[in-house]
């Protein structure tokens, strides 16, 4: 007598299992039980390609950087220039101030006949003119007559016997000038020495 069929038993009916036929309907599972992707995915790029593409990339990067570096040249060259003409016409301004006073001289000089009076009253005008280009430029001038004296601004040429307090200027024999706060000639003095006890 034959045994009843079991369904769960895969020796009595291996046909008839229930998960047999269901595999097959199992999209992407194929007999051997590897994964499709369902479509097909392009090649990889050949080495001729990939060659290519870093040879186009390579010669674009050459060509930025001889352009950077040709910029580069032109800027430096221009800031030297810039330099160079910074430093010879830094004084155009100034230089063109002093024209009017250069103007005055001439014009005292070409008076024929002129009076001692109008030679003074001339070089006081081009002094004037020149206090004022001294002025916009700041150019000071140092006259420390009675003031103590100071060996930044003042450079003593003599010593002498004064009522003043000791190291103070009692005569300035030349006026200092100094632009802006850097002084471009120190005043020439005499200064009071300490009383002998």
């Amino acid at each position: 007598m034959s045994s009843p069929e079991n369904p769960h038993n895969p020796e009595a009916n291996p046909t008839e299992l229930p998960y047999a036929k269901e595999e097959a309907k199992i999209p992407g599972i194929t007999s051997d039980a590897t994964i499709q992707t369902g479509e097909n995915k392009d090649p990889q790029p050949s080495l001729e390609h990939l060659l290519k593409e870093a040879e186009i990339r390579a010669a674009e990067h050459h060509d930025a950087w001889i352009r950077a570096k040709a910029e580069t040249e032109n800027i430096r060259k221009r800031a030297q220039s810039d330099v160079a003409n910074a430093h010879k016409y830094a004084i155009e301004n100034f230089s063109a101030e002093l024209l009017t006073v250069m103007d005055s001289l001439e014009a005292a000089l070409a008076i024929e006949n002129a009076s001692v009076e109008s030679f003074k009253n001339g070089m006081e005008l081009t002094q004037k003119q020149l206090t004022s280009v001294f002025d916009k430029f700041s150019i000071k001038a140092i006259d420390p007559k009675g003031e103590k004296f100071d060996p930044h601004q003042h450079q003593a040429m003599c010593t002498v016997d004064s009522e003043l307090t000791p190291n103070s200027v009692v005569q300035v024999m030349q006026k200092g000038y100094k632009l802006h706060e850097r002084i471009i000639r120190p005043a020439l003095v005499s200064v009071s020495k300490a009383k002998d006890t």
